[in-house]
């Protein structure tokens, strides 16, 4: 069945491995490149640019770029990529295009930003990244503070903290513009902060249950209510800290997936729940790991008793929805 994964970390991965070719086509480095996205019938994969910290390059013995910098740099490596293989994929910028490409037999790009802090308190940075590079997702937070508020965090008093005055006009801001605005690493008061102000939906784009895995990063039940209430959806995140209910183990399946989906489902709805992999930003023992085996994925709702219909739902349609809706 053809899927939409709405997070993987491959671009990041491609500058730190493969620097000099940054090869899309065909990666050794990677768990996600073009050749096994077509081979796994892939509809779209949102591919992030996830902002490293000092202490990444320095393991990868990368000098240190300037936040822009990097993002452009791996915008125009997606972009290159994308042409030189057009005859599978094109970029995309709205759930119209993925269709379209759908349509012709080619799967979709879609670029997007993990961690909003090189947008630095700028609303026209938020308008240069939307119209000049195609941005159509943004994670505000990744796990430290910056100009959209505070991250995820077993800190209580940080967990609790909401968006920033600048939080709140930019996430204003992103729904006028058609910019997801991703709650994935969010602070749990950031996360009711964008619930009140959101008059779209919303998502998270790599999440999972924390009733099943007590990781601050996944969703309580009252999230997943509220999200699935606002016509959001969040991605089935594929990492065993966020799928084991022992958060220290290393073994992610598709069978801990499914009994995530269905335990969304029961509590929200099957309307909530997407897929958002996390590939080439997770590690363990993954028997889901690279883009050609998420049909293990399928065969494990079936045997948790989801329709055809339902699993399409999960696969692809919940979030062209959401597309449709927001941008």
């Amino acid at each position: 069945m053809k899927y939409i994964d709405m997070h993987c970390d491959t671009l990041m991965v491609l500058l730190f491995q493969d620097r000099d070719q940054m090869n899309l086509y065909e990666s050794p480095h990677t768990m996600v490149d073009l050749k096994r996205m077509r081979k796994g019938g892939q509809m779209a994969q949102f591919f992030a640019a996830f902002l490293p910290q000092p202490s990444t390059y320095e393991h990868f013995g990368v000098e240190m770029l300037d936040d822009d910098v990097y993002i452009n740099t791996l915008h125009d490596a997606l972009v290159r990529n994308v042409a030189e293989h057009n005859d599978i994929i094109e970029m995309a910028y709205n759930a119209d295009d993925i269709l379209r490409n759908d349509a012709a037999g080619k799967m979709s790009a879609i670029f997007t930003i993990e961690d909003g802090r090189s947008v630095n308190g700028s609303l026209e940075k938020l308008k240069h990244y939307h119209d000049d590079l195609g941005v159509r997702a943004i994670s505000l937070t990744w796990n430290f503070r910056n100009c959209f508020g505070s991250p995820n965090s077993k800190d209580p008093a940080v967990m609790n903290e909401g968006l920033t005055e600048f939080g709140k006009d930019a996430v204003r801001y992103m729904q006028e513009l058609g910019i997801l605005v991703d709650v994935s690493h969010l602070s749990e008061g950031g996360f009711w902060d964008v619930a009140d102000i959101c008059t779209k939906p919303f998502v998270a784009t790599h999440s999972n249950c924390r009733n099943l895995s007590p990781h601050q990063r996944n969703l309580s039940d009252d999230q997943l209510k509220k999200l699935a209430d606002c016509g959001g959806i969040t991605g089935i995140n594929f990492a065993p800290a966020f799928l084991n209910s022992d958060i220290t183990r290393m073994d992610s399946t598709a069978e801990l997936m499914a009994v995530h989906a269905r335990h969304m489902a029961d509590v929200a709805g099957i309307d909530v729940i997407a897929l958002g992999s996390d590939l080439d930003g997770i590690r363990g023992d993954l028997e889901v790991g690279s883009s050609d085996r998420f049909g293990l994925i399928e065969d494990a709702l079936k045997r948790h008793g989801f329709t055809s219909d339902e699993i399409e739902k999960i696969f692809w349609k919940n979030a062209i929805r959401v597309m449709k809706e927001t941008l």
